[in-house]
């Protein structure tokens, strides 16, 4: 069983850094070196199927990355069955309120914290104390994504064993009635309280961020960041063109 590094630098009170993207087994051996913290592996919006799960968890065990899944609802088998397949850790959307908090926490951890099946997993293999080992290396992330769930954010943040809350901008526009204006200013300034809050509360905010924002939530205290590599070919593509275009 491998250390989880990301769990273990937040633990320590240090930030983490996140990459995410289209990710296959090969682009993440190629963002290995580049010393991220931990890779985003997308199976909510993604294409990944369960097999390339399991090699993309390999990927980041070569580079001692944390390899954490976003699953697609709060369900207790596709938590557990992600976790199964070697990923050390889970991200569930849409948790609004205090008992899916708990949810997530039941089906994320064994006994005696939750109820996660013991069929065993990846990261258990020839482990002998897996069982008993494994809730000290696991990682879980909530996310708290639609208007309603920033409401009950106080209650939320009570539930222990939940590593990292991420407040989630597009989503939260859309339940707002902002449908694609992320940064619309209403959005902005909820987006920014309940990071503002979840940092108060002593326990660890997570936010998705660029290269011209991650400044701002490093100063409020965020210790989780996550970006996506395709705003850099983005941004490199553009540079690179207008140079050829102007010359």
């Amino acid at each position: 069983m491998r250390e989880n590094r990301a769990k273990h630098k937040l633990q320590d009170g240090k930030r983490v850094a996140v990459a995410f993207g289209d990710n296959t087994p090969d682009m993440i051996d190629f963002l290995g070196p580049l010393g991220f913290d931990a890779i985003r592996i997308e199976m909510e919006h993604g294409s990944p199927t369960w097999s390339e799960l399991s090699d993309m968890s390999r990927a980041c065990d070569l580079w001692g990355m944390s390899s954490i899944a976003r699953v697609p609802d709060n369900v207790p088998w596709l938590i557990s069955r992600t976790l199964d397949l070697g990923v050390q850790g889970v991200i569930v959307p849409h948790v609004n309120t205090k008992e899916e908090a708990l949810r997530v926490v039941d089906a994320a951890k064994f006994a005696p914290i939750g109820h996660r099946g013991t069929g065993g997993g990846r990261q258990g293999y020839g482990v002998t104390d897996y069982l008993l080992k494994a809730n000290d290396e696991s990682i879980v992330v909530a996310m708290v994504e639609d208007i309603v769930g920033i409401r009950n954010l106080a209650d939320i943040l009570t539930v222990d064993n939940i590593d990292v809350f991420v407040v989630a901008r597009s989503d939260l526009s859309h339940s707002m009635g902002y449908l694609g204006q992320l940064h619309h200013p209403e959005v902005a300034a909820v987006y920014d309280k309940a990071v503002a809050q979840i940092v108060a509360s002593g326990r660890s905010a997570g936010v998705q961020v660029t290269d011209s924002d991650v400044d701002k939530y490093i100063d409020m205290g965020v210790r989780y960041l996550s970006t996506t590599w395709s705003h850099w070919i983005r941004a490199g593509a553009s540079r690179f063109l207008q140079k050829v275009t102007e010359k």
